[in-house]
């Protein structure tokens, strides 16, 4: 990549986080309108959580083999692709006539989606080469995320109760298209000096461990737990996952690198990530419900309570980028982690629902935490890290993310539907919601731990020594 005018780096940051900003949108969005989907489409709370699965699923899925493609035939391309199959895809959802269609349409915003984040990480990253430039860059990169929670909940109120919950998706249709010519006109072409190979083995064994194991969180409470079906998907995703580990490590051009592993930074960060946003798909799929199916709110009325949240990740995650930049990620980890489990043991232990003061001080605290997260997890994924593997790098970091508001969506909505099928309920809700609770504030606990445990001065150790080991060859290709 040629090197770029301070102006000019600012500029591709931008079109960045414009692709950032649509794609986080449209799940914030998405959350406060799904008791209006639910009631239109007559769907139960399995369905709702599809309708949020089965994007994310497809996005984690895919973004490895999107960040790799993108190294090997260039990061604007790809980057470009995802912006119109994004934004077509947002046009299809908003025509959907029923719940199997919707769900597909999202699958198709989410395979546009997969070639957004993961692309858009690579191309910040070999701009800002600069450390402590880079670790800023991703601080505005994680306050776009804020924006989005912020934005998210009031703009998704006001057009899911003014004009209804299909309009939700036609936001997307003005930011897809301005990023598309911007990006075409200023984002220079890049990819890395020597280009992966495709593994499509590797890449069904990764679809088959994530589907089957997010379909059989999903299904559990209904078929049960020991059922044929639940159990043969459990053996499928083991087996997937066992495959994966024995097969990648034999490729000269994995679609995971397990190398990357060796780094203790980076295996922290990528169990950090899926902690983080198991917790923050959970946190808003019970409260999404609570407020408007247990509270009588209105679709807005659920976004303006959800605000304090937004707002303090809006507030910390530059912040966070900042702080990540003068003192190392191991602060805002810290921070992240205990205020995230201050708020999850708020719920789970003192029923802060039934206090609206209780209930605005947990979503502080989980804003607070949630924003002091995301820049940590992308700085230490990248950071060390030679610059040829970056695409892979953030997209393991991107897949970790999607990976957790999958598990916390399919986790905490099975344990609603196991204690009120029906979520309609005060008292019933309530009570069903405690084990949720205690699941998010182990997510918390979980980032606390682990953010400790990898970001001394023995854990950055590992990522040296892992950083000059990726410079080597690899391992010799299999044969065929």
């Amino acid at each position: 990549m040629p090197e770029l005018s301070p102006r000019r780096r600012l500029l591709v940051l931008a079109i960045c986080c414009m692709s950032l900003l649509i794609v986080s949108l449209d799940n914030t969005v998405l959350n406060v309108a799904l008791p209006s989907m639910r009631r239109e489409l007559g769907a139960d709370v399995a369905g709702m959580q599809w309708t949020i699965d089965a994007y994310t699923l497809v996005l984690a899925s895919s973004l490895m083999l999107a960040g790799s493609t993108a190294d090997r035939i260039g990061r604007r391309k790809v980057f470009m692709a995802g912006l119109v199959l994004f934004t077509l895809g947002s046009v299809l959802c908003s025509l959907a006539p029923d719940l199997p269609s919707l769900v597909a349409f999202r699958m198709v915003q989410a395979v546009g989606g997969s070639m957004l984040n993961p692309v858009a990480m690579s191309i910040i990253t070999n701009t800002f080469t600069e450390p402590r430039e880079r670790a800023r860059a991703i601080g505005v990169w994680g306050g776009v995320v804020g924006i989005s929670m912020a934005a998210g909940p009031l703009v998704g109120g006001v057009l899911t109760d003014s004009v209804g919950w299909r309009a939700i998706f036609w936001i997307n249709l003005p930011v897809g298209l301005l990023a598309l010519f911007l990006a075409f006109r200023y984002v220079p072409e890049s990819r890395a000096p020597r280009p992966r190979r495709v593994d499509p083995v590797g890449q069904l064994l990764v679809m088959t461990l994530l589907g089957s194991l997010t379909y059989a969180i999903i299904e559990a409470p209904v078929a049960g737990w020991t059922s044929p079906l639940i159990i043969g998907l459990g053996v499928a995703a083991a087996l997937a996952l066992a495959g994966l580990v024995l097969y990648e490590r034999r490729r000269a051009d994995p679609l995971i690198d397990l190398r990357l592993f060796r780094s203790a930074p980076f295996g922290g960060a990528t169990v950090v990530a899926v902690c983080a946003f198991a917790a923050l798909g959970g946190f808003l799929f019970v409260n999404t419900l609570y407020l408007q199916d247990v509270r009588g709110l209105t679709a807005l009325h659920a976004g303006l309570y959800m605000l304090p949240m937004a707002a303090l990740t809006f507030v910390c995650a530059p912040l966070s980028g900042r702080l990540v930049g003068s003192r190392g990620p191991r602060l805002p980890l810290l921070i992240a982690g205990a205020t995230m489990t201050a708020s999850g043991v708020l719920f789970a232990a003192f029923e802060a629902e039934t206090s609206t003061p209780l209930l605005f001080t947990g979503y502080v605290l989980f804003g607070l935490g949630f924003g002091m997260v995301n820049a940590p997890i992308t700085d230490t994924a990248v950071s060390g890290m030679p610059r040829a593997q970056a695409g892979v790098a953030a997209a393991v970091a991107s897949t970790s993310r999607q990976i957790g508001q999958t598990l916390g969506v399919a986790v905490i909505g099975a344990v609603l539907a196991a204690g009120v099928p029906a979520a309609s309920h005060t008292a019933g809700f309530v009570a069903a919601s405690r084990p949720a609770w205690w699941v998010i504030a182990g997510c918390g606990l979980s980032v606390l731990v682990v953010g400790a445990a990898t970001s001394g001065p023995w854990a950055r150790a590992t990522a040296a020594r892992t950083a000059r080991r990726l410079e080597e060859p690899g391992p010799a290709p299999t044969p065929g």
